[in-house]
């Protein structure tokens, strides 16, 4: 019997490491994944989109998104196999950071131990950016699965002899990843920098740069197309200070472990490979931002690649320092420093798994719709971007009449629809007695700008009065109902005597708030 105990043990240990930190990131994955069946305004656009057909995607894409098109065209496939949901929308970013757990743990192995390894891979999964996207319907988790795959051919390339087929698969995966995202292309000046810092040759120069170049040569009309469609982003505001407070404090742990890891010029080390793969990406993106601003974290979420190796080496040397007056102790630095880690980020956990953690839900709004509907009542949408609510839960809106709506977005090309013209909106609406106007929530709305948009909100004012009003998770549902002919509508003086709590004082208020943003240029 104590044999056949040691020899599992022993299978045990030979075993690879990287499936430690794959199961453990699937853990985290996993854990919460539906957030309480919640999903948030960019999650809405790729289930909206990912529905279509491939002929309706290939449409919208030529005029809005071009830049997440392979994305989209996958998340098609995964929903006509698995059909709509939450789980299918979230899980290949749950599987994708776990090949990347996978990779890093093999990275740091490889160039610093197994213990950093473990180290690196772990705590890749706890990192609060990638927690975030973990659980996230986007293509950042996919593109940081495709960094990491990138770097472990790099570092494969580098530490054995240059093959043509790995320099091949490494110019595939960076042009994968690009179509994915362009701006992951900065991972080649990481991985330039890398090259420099362990003096590589001449040969490896020379095929880095072919690959390289056919790769960026393949993502290039993309690059071109989609900056055509560069309104997308113009609500990206300008970099600020207060904006560097996050890398700065990622590059002075990186710097860090770094300095742990004792790097000696021109070896190939976790040093030499995690810290231009964290700080490079995070330098080159603020530069670009100083020309257009463009600075959101999730665009270099592969940094945290490295990261996390260089946190898994910082781990590895201090059980290395440890280990010979403390033989015993230095085999719980690695367990002790992950618990501890995990305990520390616990209530961030919980929150990134929250429906709170999101800007908003529009599973939520559109649930308050369905009970407050009544078949035959018109639907309006400020802005209109608000109506991709409707467009991921169709059901929920059945009965009701999407009066603005000229042009569904399938047939247009778009995310949210082309609507008609404000005077016929404004017909519209005057020909109807009960209208539901979903919105954002008091908290979060922007002054409304757009001329449609003025032309709903004067008209309710005017000529409807207040119902019913709700707010949940973001968004806001407001049900209005005509006035008698000759009712006047309400008098500021009204309004401050529903200032008490009342729903239709506190709708007043907002309309009152909307109007001096339209009024200052809003």
């Amino acid at each position: 019997m104590s044999s056949r105990i040691a020899a599992r043990r022993r299978r045990l240990l030979t075993l690879p490491i990287w499936w430690i930190p794959v199961l453990w990131t699937l853990a985290l994955g996993l854990w919460g994944l539906p957030r309480q069946h919640s999903v948030w305004r960019d999650e809405a656009a790729t289930w909206q989109v990912a529905e279509r057909s491939v002929p309706e995607i290939s449409h919208m894409l030529s005029h809005v998104d071009a830049v997440h098109g392979l994305y989209y065209l996958l998340m098609h496939g995964l929903f006509e196999v698995l059909g709509p949901g939450t789980t299918t929308l979230r899980l290949p970013s749950v599987l994708a950071m776990a090949v990347a757990a996978a990779c890093v743990t093999v990275l740091g192995h490889r160039l610093a131990g197994p213990r950093a390894g473990l180290g690196a891979g772990l705590a890749l999964g706890l990192l609060p950016s990638v927690q975030f996207q973990l659980q996230e319907g986007r293509p950042y988790a996919l593109v940081a699965a495709g960094a990491a795959i990138s770097t472990l051919l790099l570092v494969t390339l580098l530490k054995d002899r240059c093959r043509a087929r790995r320099w091949a698969a490494y110019g595939g995966t960076v042009l994968l990843c690009g179509l994915l995202n362009w701006l992951s292309l900065m991972i080649l000046p990481a991985h330039a920098a890398t090259l420099l810092w362990t003096r590589a040759g001449r040969r490896v120069w020379r095929r880095w740069a072919a690959a390289s170049a056919a790769a960026t040569t393949g993502v290039l009309p993309l690059i071109l197309f989609s900056r055509s469609q560069s309104e997308q982003i113009s609500w990206i505001p300008p970099l600020t200070w207060h904006m560097l407070i996050g890398p700065a404090v990622l590059l002075a742990i990186g710097g860090l472990g770094a300095l742990l890891d004792r790097p000696a010029a021109g070896r190939l080390s976790a040093a030499a490979v995690g810290l231009p793969l964290l700080a490079v990406p995070q330098l080159t993106l603020i530069g670009l931002s100083l020309v257009r601003p463009l600075f959101l974290d999730r665009y270099v979420l592969f940094s945290m690649l490295g990261l996390a190796l260089l946190i898994g080496a910082a781990l590895g040397g201090a059980v290395r320092a440890a280990a010979p007056r403390f033989p015993r102790a230095s085999r719980w630095i690695l367990p002790v420093t992950v618990a501890v880690a995990l305990v520390a980020l616990l209530p961030q956990s919980l929150a990134e798994r929250s429906p709170a953690s999101r800007v908003d839900d529009v599973m939520a709004v559109a649930a308050h719709v369905q009970r407050l509907k009544r078949t035959g009542d018109a639907v309006l949408f400020v802005p209109a971007a608000r109506r991709d609510t409707a467009l991921v839960c169709p059901e929920d809106f059945t009965g009701l009449h999407d009066i603005a709506l000229r042009d569904s977005p399938e047939d247009s090309g778009t995310l949210k629809g082309v609507e008609a013209a404000p005077g016929q909106i404004r017909a519209a609406m005057l020909a109807r007695h009960r209208i539901l106007l979903v919105t954002d929530a008091t908290g979060v709305a922007s002054p409304v700008s757009a001329e449609r948009d003025r032309v709903k909100i004067s008209v309710l004012r005017g000529h409807f009065a207040v119902v019913a009003d709700e707010e949940v998770r973001g968004r806001r549902v407001t049900v209005y109902e005509r006035r008698a002919p000759g009712h006047l509508p309400p008098t500021r003086r009204a309004a401050s005597r529903g200032r008490a709590g009342s729903p239709v004082g506190i709708v007043e208020l907002v309309e009152e708030e909307v109007d001096r943003g339209v009024a200052h240029g809003g």
